[in-house]
Protein backbone atom coordinates (compact mmCIF):
# COMPACT_ATOMS: atom_id res chain seq x y z
CA UNK A 1 0.00 0.00 0.00
CA UNK A 2 1.17 3.46 -1.04
CA UNK A 3 0.77 6.16 1.25
CA UNK A 4 2.05 10.09 0.23
CA UNK A 5 0.61 12.99 2.19
CA UNK A 6 -1.41 15.92 0.76
CA UNK A 7 1.62 18.10 0.56
CA UNK A 8 3.81 15.80 -1.29
CA UNK A 9 0.97 15.91 -3.61
CA UNK A 10 0.35 19.52 -4.26
CA UNK A 11 4.30 20.21 -4.60
CA UNK A 12 5.27 17.28 -6.17
CA UNK A 13 2.19 15.98 -8.39
CA UNK A 14 4.85 14.84 -11.66
CA UNK A 15 6.32 12.18 -9.18
CA UNK A 16 3.06 10.65 -7.66
CA UNK A 17 2.02 10.90 -10.68
CA UNK A 18 4.89 8.53 -11.98
CA UNK A 19 4.62 5.89 -8.90
CA UNK A 20 0.92 5.79 -9.48
CA UNK A 21 1.90 4.66 -13.16
CA UNK A 22 4.75 3.16 -12.53
CA UNK A 23 2.99 0.76 -9.80
CA UNK A 24 0.01 -0.20 -11.30
CA UNK A 25 -2.11 0.53 -7.62
CA UNK A 26 -3.80 2.93 -5.78
CA UNK A 27 -1.72 5.58 -3.57
CA UNK A 28 -3.38 6.90 -0.51
CA UNK A 29 -3.44 10.42 0.56
CA UNK A 30 -3.67 11.64 3.78
CA UNK A 31 -4.77 15.11 5.12
CA UNK A 32 -3.37 15.79 8.36
CA UNK A 33 -2.52 12.37 9.39
CA UNK A 34 -6.04 11.07 8.09
CA UNK A 35 -6.76 9.18 5.06
CA UNK A 36 -8.59 11.63 2.59
CA UNK A 37 -8.60 10.28 -1.38
CA UNK A 38 -7.05 7.77 -3.38
CA UNK A 39 -5.41 8.81 -6.49
CA UNK A 40 -4.33 5.85 -9.28
CA UNK A 41 -3.82 6.22 -13.10
CA UNK A 42 -6.44 5.69 -15.54
CA UNK A 43 -5.52 2.27 -17.13
CA UNK A 44 -5.44 0.67 -13.48
CA UNK A 45 -9.11 2.75 -13.21
CA UNK A 46 -10.08 1.54 -15.90
CA UNK A 47 -8.58 -2.29 -15.61
CA UNK A 48 -10.56 -2.23 -12.45
CA UNK A 49 -14.04 -0.78 -13.72
CA UNK A 50 -14.15 -3.84 -16.07
CA UNK A 51 -12.98 -6.58 -13.73
CA UNK A 52 -15.72 -5.18 -11.42
CA UNK A 53 -18.49 -5.26 -14.62
CA UNK A 54 -17.90 -8.55 -15.04
CA UNK A 55 -17.86 -9.92 -11.26
CA UNK A 56 -21.63 -7.78 -11.16
CA UNK A 57 -22.42 -9.76 -14.60
CA UNK A 58 -21.42 -13.24 -13.64
CA UNK A 59 -23.11 -12.53 -10.00
CA UNK A 60 -26.05 -11.57 -11.52
CA UNK A 61 -26.10 -14.47 -14.03
CA UNK A 62 -25.91 -16.81 -11.06
CA UNK A 63 -28.39 -14.62 -9.10
CA UNK A 64 -30.80 -15.70 -12.38
CA UNK A 65 -29.42 -19.36 -12.25
CA UNK A 66 -30.55 -19.53 -8.69
CA UNK A 67 -34.18 -18.20 -9.50
CA UNK A 68 -34.88 -20.64 -11.89
CA UNK A 69 -33.50 -19.39 -15.27
CA UNK A 70 -33.00 -22.07 -18.31
CA UNK A 71 -28.97 -23.17 -18.41
CA UNK A 72 -27.55 -24.50 -21.42
CA UNK A 73 -24.42 -26.94 -21.25
CA UNK A 74 -21.83 -26.46 -23.70
CA UNK A 75 -23.15 -29.23 -25.79
CA UNK A 76 -26.61 -27.36 -26.24
CA UNK A 77 -25.12 -24.39 -27.26
CA UNK A 78 -22.39 -25.85 -29.89
CA UNK A 79 -25.25 -27.90 -31.32
CA UNK A 80 -27.71 -24.51 -31.73
CA UNK A 81 -25.18 -23.20 -33.39
CA UNK A 82 -24.14 -25.65 -35.66
CA UNK A 83 -28.18 -25.88 -36.44
CA UNK A 84 -28.24 -21.74 -36.67
CA UNK A 85 -25.48 -22.08 -39.39
CA UNK A 86 -25.60 -25.26 -40.93
CA UNK A 87 -26.26 -23.13 -44.11
CA UNK A 88 -24.29 -20.57 -43.98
Amino acid sequence: MLIKSSTTLRNDYNAVSALAHENDEPIYITKNGEGDLVVMSVDSYEAMTRSLNVRAKVLEAESQRLAGAATYTVDDVRAALEKKYAHA
